[in-house]
């Protein structure tokens, strides 16, 4: 059947599959007993041409998956390895997801990619079931949604349908609601796709990705001299941009193996993730993360040693001197990321390299200094355009901590400073005492309704509240100081 609702924005191009068998198994979706359709994200719909589907349209492509015209004629479940918590794993590979469709960004032309989570088995789902509890696609929601608002690289969560399945789940009441999820993402190629054929020790397909992945992300490096170091170094740069708003934004993914980082530097696939409720170093989401391996402040130690393994791939294909010249960029890379996240997450024109870093310093101090009396997210919020919202904030919940000697040096450093786009504090989200945070307390109150009632009113509320966030902030638009 042919459907109606595709705009001309809509612009398939389905470029992994050329890769062939090396590189992914053809599959098929489950046949789920249901499919109710529980989130649209019709922004990023919009993005890609696929804002004008019908709810039976909608159905068929991201509950039944048949192939969107022009587009994949089956879903391919990628291959690769990866590290998980240090340890090397050779049996992994899309165990519930598959790539479903390619296609380009509206306005930015990127390649795009729609893919799955609990869409089913695959020959790489070992032991599981393929599936994907509701309450997980809800979070997963939640994450992307808050992040995107935040100004952090992030896949979006592009539709949720539920599957009519109960599932069984040791971390979660059972039996639970099942769900697949759709989401859009600016590519999937991990470094562990990178591992997985290293592993093998195939050069041959080593060089053939790269020129994949150089030619359709990263096109600017087509006429470099060793395409694997230039490649590297894109990678690094991306990644450095990645972890400087997440440090921003207070998120901890909770699970940096190899296999859930890209080499475009996008965040995605989240699981045990959380949101700081206050400045913590030590703070972990995952409770099996015993050791802290992935706690807040060690997520810069964990994206290096990630960028490391990548490099061990890349160097069957070229020699080690370009790779560890890339490596070695990372360090400033990520403290000019870093600098220019604080600064945009503080609503602030840059002034000078010292300048600027004495503010961040300062900005990381006062939280630290706040203790238990100060969030995370409303020291942003309080501070956005800097000294043109002192009046706000010193009228504010938080006044009092603002006034004491521990936030002296901050508001000096903040006093030389212009605020950028200062129009954006006239918006209704300003003239509140409060921000949108989302720490794991709204999270279980948001779902306690879902599974009580069926009642996704709330989720509806706070996702509406995110997006009217995400406007004001107008964040990440610039990546140079």
């Amino acid at each position: 059947m042919a459907d109606m609702g595709f705009s001309s924005a809509y612009r398939p191009d389905p470029r992994f599959q050329a890769l062939g068998r090396d590189f992914s198994d053809p599959v098929e979706p489950a046949p789920f007993p249901e499919t109710i359709t529980r989130y649209r994200n019709a922004r990023a719909a919009a993005s890609v041409g696929l804002e004008g589907l019908d709810e039976a349209a909608w159905i068929r492509h991201f509950g039944r998956f048949a192939p969107l015209p022009d587009n994949q004629p089956v879903p391919l479940a990628m291959r690769y390895h990866g590290h998980q918590f240090r340890v090397y794993n050779p049996d992994l590979g899309d165990g519930r997801g598959f790539l479903f469709a390619q296609l380009r960004e509206r306005d930015t032309g990127r390649l795009l990619d729609l893919a799955t989570k609990g869409s089913g088995q695959t020959p790489w789902s070992r032991s599981g079931d393929g599936r994907l509890t509701l309450k997980g696609g809800v979070r997963e929601i939640l994450a992307a949604t808050m992040l995107e608002a935040l100004g952090v690289p992030t896949s979006r969560a592009f539709s949720l349908v539920e599957t009519g399945e109960p599932l069984t789940r040791g971390d979660e009441p059972s039996p639970t609601r099942s769900a697949v999820l759709t989401r859009l993402s600016h590519s999937h190629i991990r470094f562990g796709t990178f591992q997985r054929l290293a592993y093998f020790d195939r050069r041959d397909l080593v060089v053939e990705l790269v020129d994949h992945v150089v030619e359709t992300y990263f096109p600017h490096l087509a006429d470099a001299p060793d395409r694997p170091a230039a490649l590297l170094a894109a990678t690094v740069d991306a990644s450095a941009r990645l972890l400087a708003r997440w440090m921003a934004a207070g998120f901890v993914h909770g699970v940096l193996n190899t296999d859930n980082m890209v080499v475009t530097g996008e965040s995605f696939d989240y699981g045990p993730w959380r949101f700081l409720p206050r400045n913590d170093p030590n703070f972990v989401a995952a409770y099996f993360d015993q050791s802290g391996l992935y706690s807040f402040g060690r997520q810069p130690e964990a994206v290096f040693w990630n960028l490391q393994q990548l490099a061990a791939c890349l160097a069957l294909a070229t020699d080690q001197a370009g790779l560890l010249a890339a490596l070695n960029g990372f360090s400033d890379a990520y403290r000019l990321a870093l600098r220019r996240a604080m600064l945009d997450r503080l609503g602030l024109k840059s002034l000078d390299a010292e300048r600027d870093v004495e503010l961040v310093n300062a900005a990381f101090r006062a939280l630290a200094e706040g203790g238990e009396a100060l969030r995370w997210e409303p020291f942003f919020f309080d501070w956005f355009g800097g000294e043109a919202s002192t009046a706000r904030a010193l009228a504010g919940p938080r006044a009092a901590l603002y006034a004491s000697e521990a936030f002296q040096i901050f508001r000096a450093r903040l006093a030389a400073f212009e605020p950028d786009r200062p129009e954006r504090l006239a918006d209704p989200v300003f003239q509140r005492s409060e921000p949108e945070e989302l720490i794991i307390d709204e999270v279980e109150a948001l779902w306690a309704p879902i599974a009580e009632a069926d009642d996704w009113a709330p989720l509806r509320a706070k996702l509406d509240r995110l997006e009217a966030a995400r406007a004001a902030y107008d964040l990440g638009k610039t990546d140079a100081l």
